[in-house]
Order: structure tokens, then sequence, then C-alpha cells
């Protein structure tokens, strides 16, 4: 019988467990391959025993890997763990998030254009329920699908994004795929659409989509994307932030239909007049 080899995670809580104390940032770093499945996940399971839910304040142990994670990157991924590639990952970066925070971005020696090209795959941010994902490129298809709480920046995506979401906050700096926001009941999108093009892409069952129109949402957004920009250096955030109040026109705002009348900020100038009369 073959002996089953330590996860990437086991070697991660064999070097920090005795250093991990509350209100002190600790980093780590370390070479990681795509057969490294997970990551991320027994470490937080080793967190939650050791200091209990939530416990931890954010980013207090910081995970820097080098390479291509393989599958399910951060899933469930508890507060206080923040982990960065520099590199990509594959399919179902942040499925489950549980309170973490993933940043994915390149190489900085990539001569890849960031918002051209995938830099984590289908699946991503698959019923989240706390939490942030920066990733500086695309995802791949069913991005944030069932996202009931995170929050996420990414640079492109997919067909079926943000279908069936129920809560959260989604910014895509490019392109959709098709079926965009199909059975979508909750959260909210906010889409980089400078060719005109969402209206093609989106199903149009559940959601209205609308500019950017209220103080509140155009302050939400930008401070979103300058967030992303810092944490990715990411080229498209900062042409957009550079230039915000002319870039503001080329944003679409998606909601729920049936969240209009429940959201405590309007997203229309009308609702927020009839709000405050």
């Amino acid at each position: 019988m073959n002996a089953v080899p330590d996860t990437l995670d086991e070697k991660i809580w064999t070097d920090i467990k005795n250093k991990i104390v509350k209100d002190k940032i600790i980093e780590c770093e370390y070479d990681v391959e795509n057969t490294h499945r997970a990551v991320g996940t027994r470490l937080s399971h080793y967190v939650y025993k050791k200091f209990g839910n939530n416990a931890l304040a954010e980013n207090t142990i910081i995970v820097k890997l080098k390479g291509s994670a393989g599958q399910s990157l951060g899933a469930f991924l508890a507060k206080g763990i923040k982990i960065i590639v520099n590199g990509d990952s594959n399919d179902y970066v942040g499925k489950g998030l549980s309170g973490g925070t993933i940043i994915v971005k390149p190489v900085k020696n990539s001569n890849l254009i960031s918002n051209q090209n995938a830099i984590i795959g289908n699946t991503v941010l698959y019923g989240a329920t706390n939490g942030k994902l920066y990733a500086s490129g695309k995802a791949g298809e069913r991005f944030a699908v069932r996202n009931s709480g995170g929050i996420a920046v990414v640079e492109g995506c997919g067909s079926n994004g943000c279908e069936y979401m129920t809560g959260g906050k989604v910014v895509i700096l490019g392109d959709v795929g098709d079926n965009f926001a199909a059975g979508m009941t909750g959260g909210m999108a906010f889409i980089y659409d400078p060719n005109k093009k969402f209206e093609n892409y989106v199903n149009p069952q559940s959601v209205i989509w609308q500019n950017v129109q209220t103080d509140y949402w155009k302050k939400y957004l930008k401070d979103l994307i300058f967030e992303f920009s810092k944490e990715t250096d990411s080229k498209i955030s900062k042409k957009i932030i550079s230039n915000y109040e002319n870039e503001l026109k080329n944003f679409v705002q998606v909601c729920p239909i049936e969240m209009l009348d429940k959201l405590d900020h309007p997203i229309s100038l009308k609702e927020l007049k009839s709000k405050s009369a």
C-alpha cells in the first residue's frame, strides 16, 4: 500500500502553528503546483479548532504562493487567512469561501494582457458566504454561481456568470459570457462595458441593468476597484481609477428585480428621491 503524502496545508500548519498570535500578522511563502488541491481548506480547519469561529482578524495569516494552484484553492477559507497566488489557479477557487481573502495575479514578468486571458478556472466562488476574491485576469464559466455573500473583482468571465446568485457583490472589469445573471435573486453586479455589448449576454428574466446613478454606489464601486488595484496591480483597474468620472458611464449595474424595493441604498435617482421625500 502506498502512503498518502502530506498536503501543502499540513506543511503550512506545521510551520506556523506555534507562531500564530492574535492581532499579529504572520507570513509564509511556498511554491505551488496544480497537484496541490484545496490549499487553505485544512488550514482553515486547524485555525477554527485552535481559535474558534471568526476569532482572528482579517489577514492575520498571509500565505504567499508562486505557481499554478490546483483545484479548490481557498475552498471554505476562514476569516483571518489570506492567500496570495503569483501565477494562476484551476477550477473552484473560493468554493464556499467563508471569510478569508484570495488574491490571484500574474507573475511580474508575464507578457499576457490580463483582461484577455483566464487566470482562474470554472465554478469560482460557488456558494461563497463571506470573504473576498480578487483575480487580475478572467474567470471561466459559472463564475459566482450561488454566491450568497462573497465580494469579488475579476477581469471577465465565461457563460452563466452570477447564476442563482443570492447575495454578495461582484465587479467584472471585462466581458461576460452568455446567460449572465440567470436566476439571480440577490446581491449586486457591476460590469465594465465600454463596447455596450452587455445586453446581448444577460438573461433578462430576473434582473434589471442600468448605468450607476447614485453617489453611494458610485463610491462603493470606486473603493472596491481601488482596493482590487492595490492588491493585484491590475493595469485595467489603474486605467479606470485614473479616469473614474469618465469611466463611470461605461459601467452597468445589475440588480435582481425582486430586490429593488428592499435595498438599503437605492440604485436609481428616482427611487432615492421618493425615499427621501
